[in-house]
């Protein structure tokens, strides 16, 4: 609390923190791709809300916002020289969407593990402006200002991060569809069926096993139907036998938590498209399946 201010002041400072906390979170998390790091953006901003003087403050939904993503952006500028170091393939932290499907947002967009990964290959910015455009609704003039730039950049930036996922994703399917398709793909993938595996892989299919350099996890992305297919069949006898299977939802899709003697080994997502599946992505770093088993419990 600053110097003169009355209890009732922080009271109130804490109800506009909260009320703002699910979105601040969703904005985090779609930039930096990682639950850890968005909860350190929002406790960062609560520690600048508590020292700022609120009485100048018009709009604290607005300044919370603005404050939180550009610590987002920040640390997403940070992030990305410490993930040229990362062993491995890196994929998003996965989190349990059953209780909040948005995440906080006006829209589930740029929320699903593939996206995300897309997201990834542009710049914090640009990524920044799509999450605030599409998964939040916010107009241009305030994208603009949030991100200090114009309104016609923020408008480009929104564009080609729009460009680049329309070009690297087919047309989507249903969450029911992509339910079948992923069942189909897991039963397969059990008992190595190459023909059925080779049935619902597209030909450029990418199998990406993020596993942070653990043993077991590939460290290099698996490209192609003929190298995915061959790929899971190896694979097959050495890890399904002893694995315990549960569907669970993460990042707003049907998804495969896979156990090993009573600890998570992997979590299961897949990209589909109108196609199949065009995406497999093996979260089996510890230190991400944790926090998202976690929060299963809850």
């Amino acid at each position: 609390m600053h110097a003169g201010a009355h209890p009732d002041t922080l009271d109130q400072a804490t109800k506009e923190f909260l009320s703002a906390r699910p979105r601040l979170f969703g904005i985090a998390y779609r930039v930096l791709g990682s639950t850890a790091e968005a909860e350190d953006v929002v406790q960062e901003t609560w520690l600048r809300w508590q020292n700022t003087d609120r009485e100048k403050v018009l709009e604290p939904a607005a300044f919370l916002t603005t404050v939180a993503t550009r610590l987002a952006i920040n640390l997403a500028q940070s992030a990305r020289v410490r993930r040229e170091s990362y062993v491995g393939p890196w994929l998003p932290e996965p989190v349990d969407t059953t209780k909040d499907p948005q995440l906080g947002a006006e829209r589930a967009e740029a929320l699903e593990m593939a996206v995300l990964l897309l997201l990834e290959k542009l710049n914090p910015v640009e990524r920044t402006a799509y999450v605030l455009r599409e998964a939040f609704d916010y107009p241009y003039g305030r994208v603009s200002e949030i991100l200090e730039t114009s309104e016609a950049n923020a408008r480009q930036l929104v564009s080609r991060a729009r460009r680049h996922l329309a070009a690297e994703r087919r047309e989507r399917v249903t969450p029911a569809a992509h339910r079948r398709l992923l069942e189909v793909f897991l039963s397969a993938a059990r008992t190595g069926d190459l023909s059925v595996l080779e049935d619902v892989l597209t030909a450029d299919v990418v199998s990406y096993s993020d596993g942070g350099g653990i043993r077991g996890a590939s460290r290099i992305p698996v490209v192609g139907r003929p190298h995915v297919s061959r790929y899971l069949v190896a694979f097959a006898p050495r890890f399904w036998p002893q694995a315990d299977i549960r569907w669970v939802e993460a990042n707003g899709l049907p998804a495969v938590l896979v156990s090993s003697g009573g600890q998570a080994v992997a979590l299961l997502s897949v990209d589909v498209s109108t196609e199949g599946i065009d995406r497999l992505m093996w979260v089996m770093n510890p230190a991400k399946l944790a926090p998202y088993v976690a929060s299963l419990r809850d």
